[in-house]
Order: structure tokens, then C-alpha cells, then sequence
């Protein structure tokens, strides 16, 4: 069974307060990314480095997870300690 992509939103907007690019998660709790037009130029001239910033943003995600993951896993451990 091959699994369901996840939706990802995107949005555009012109602000001048706002920076070039968020990641969020909108209402249904799925990425959300928004684009402000108003940095236009910066964008473009930056599109490689920031399509770059994936692969490094999967390294440091991976060692957010990892971290608690063996957390959580070391409660769970704890806790079958304690009980017996």
C-alpha cells in the first residue's frame, strides 16, 4: 500500500514586515509555506542556496527526532525499571 502524500500549502503575499519565506502548518495542521513577493529579488537571487536548505534542514529535523526518540525511549526504560 503505498502511503498518501501529505498536502502541502502555498501561499503568496506582498508585506513588507514579513520575511521572504515561512514554513508553518495551517489549520489541518499540514506544511504550509508562505512566499512574500515583496522580497521578490532576494528569492531569486538566493533560489539555489534556499533550495539547498532542504537537505540540511532533513539533517538537523533527523537529529531532532533522533534526540527523542532514544529521550523517550529511556523513559520507557525507566519506567519498566521502576516497576519491577
Amino acid at each position: 500500500m503505498i502511503p498518501e502524500k501529505t498536502k502541502v500549502e502555498f501561499r503568496l503575499i506582498n508585506s513588507e514586515e514579513m520575511p521572504p519565506i515561512v514554513i508553518s502548518y495551517n489549520d489541518d495542521d499540514e506544511p504550509k509555506v508562505v512566499i512574500n513577493t515583496h522580497h521578490k529579488l532576494w528569492i531569486s537571487l538566493n533560489r539555489r542556496t534556499i533550495a539547498g536548505i532542504i537537505e540540511a534542514l532533513q539533517e538537523k529535523m533527523d537529529t531532532i527526532l533522533q534526540s527523542y526518540l532514544v529521550e523517550q525511549y529511556n523513559f520507557i526504560k525507566e519506567d519498566r525499571e521502576f516497576l519491577q
